[in-house]
């Protein structure tokens, strides 16, 4: 008999992990392999953020902490939505975790009990659904294509509501997409939620601040205060700040629930690093003037991923607001046959097709629930993309 719980069967190992695993061993293999699989920036944490967290060390910050952190990080968390989001909260409605997912995991396990129905438009981060699961609840997919770049709508958000929803989870700017939702597409979200008060809304906002083309980033709670009340606002450091092994995720919401979620936090994790949350009070206080030449090479890098994308036989690929993700579809490849002989009936196919053949990792969508399509990150030197896209190109041309 399986030492096992039961309630594993019910989840896998999260495919972008996965994806870039396979690309390392790869790469120790001797190969040339380029990896888009993984959803990390390419840039350095700040220098001033990295002074913050040895200068922690030097003073002695290396004891434990609140399970909701420090005093001066939930004031500096609580000055970051109010400056930034125009949302007023107080530092007792703060939570941590360590990386946004735990945050997730906290909410979902404080709240989901059998039964309970979560929202989660697709495509998705490839975490929600299987969380969701672990806590005993039921994932309702809302499939999001391209007619729509990607998001929700209002009409599909009333009809996937019923007496059992507990969740809605709004990503944006998303991953895996990139797709980013306007003021008016985020307030005609919120005339629904107003007419259903049993639904609770989770933000993930982490990729707020990698928005392009002079795009206007806006949560759902700061333009319908009906729903602060019932609203999580999760946030984070590890994309813009490019922090991502350092482990920091917070939120904001109603004080019953931050109350229940630092209870599990002190009995799991207990809290983040109190050198990690030294460093998050230097990101969230400090400058973002790093900010605009990051996002100009993000900005750069998409146009230039889309442009050779589409010029690849068989794929085309929409323009994100946001993140550094691309969503190609590869419906014209599929039924085709590849030099070695195998043929390409899905996504997976082309995805793992292009691996072997081409040397190029992505992920495939059917993992983040919308097919056939990929995704493909461009948190990487121009050469490398370069490089990348033009192997897909002479993959697909060599498609028969």
């Amino acid at each position: 008999m399986s030492i096992l719980a039961k309630r594993l069967a019910a989840v896998k190992p999260s495919p972008t992990v996965a994806s870039t695993a396979k690309a390392q061993e790869l790469k120790a293999q001797g190969l040339d392999v380029i990896g888009l699989g993984a959803g990390e920036p390419d840039f350095d944490t700040p220098d001033h953020i990295k002074a913050a967290g040895k200068a922690a060390i030097d003073r002695g910050e290396t004891k434990y902490t609140p399970p909701n952190g420090t005093v001066a990080l939930r004031k500096a968390i609580v000055g970051k939505f109010k400056r930034e989001n125009g949302l007023d909260y107080k530092p007792e409605q703060v939570t941590l975790g360590v990386g946004g997912k735990q945050v997730i995991f906290n909410a979902f396990l404080a709240t989901v009990q059998e039964g309970d129905e979560v929202i989660v438009p697709s495509p998705y981060w490839v975490s929600y659904p299987d969380i969701v699961l672990l806590c005993g609840g039921t994932p309702v997919f809302v499939p999001c294509g391209e007619n729509s770049r990607f998001k929700l709508t209002p009409e599909a958000l009333e009809e996937a509501i019923t007496p059992k929803t507990k969740w809605l989870v709004l990503n944006s700017p998303s991953n895996p997409t990139g797709a980013a939702y306007t003021e008016a597409e985020l307030r005609a979200l919120a005339a629904v939620l107003v007419k259903h008060p049993h639904v609770w809304v989770m933000t993930d906002d982490m990729y707020e601040h990698l928005t392009y083309d002079g795009f206007k980033f806006t949560t759902i709670a700061q333009l319908e205060p009906k729903l602060l009340d019932r609203t999580l606002t999760m946030n984070g450091v590890s994309k813009a700040y490019s922090m991502t092994g350092w482990r920091m995720g917070y939120a904001c919401g109603p004080v019953e629930l931050i109350k229940a979620m630092n209870m599990l936090q002190s009995q799991s994790a207990t809290h983040p690093s109190s050198i990690t949350q030294a460093a998050t009070v230097a990101a969230l206080d400090g400058p973002l003037d790093f900010l605009k030449e990051r996002n100009d090479a993000f900005e750069r890098r998409r146009d230039l991923v889309v442009k050779m994308l589409n010029e690849a036989k068989g794929i085309s690929c929409l323009v994100p607001e946001g993140a550094f993700y691309v969503y190609p579809s590869c419906a014209g490849t599929i039924g085709k046959t590849t030099p070695k002989g195998r043929k390409i009936n899905t996504d997976t196919d082309f995805v793992e097709a292009l691996l072997d053949e081409a040397l190029v990792a992505t992920v495939q969508g059917s993992a983040f629930g919308l097919s056939p399509y990929l995704r493909i990150s461009y948190a990487t030197s121009d050469k490398v993309l370069v490089e990348a896209c033009t192997r897909i190109q002479k993959f697909c041309a060599s498609l028969t």
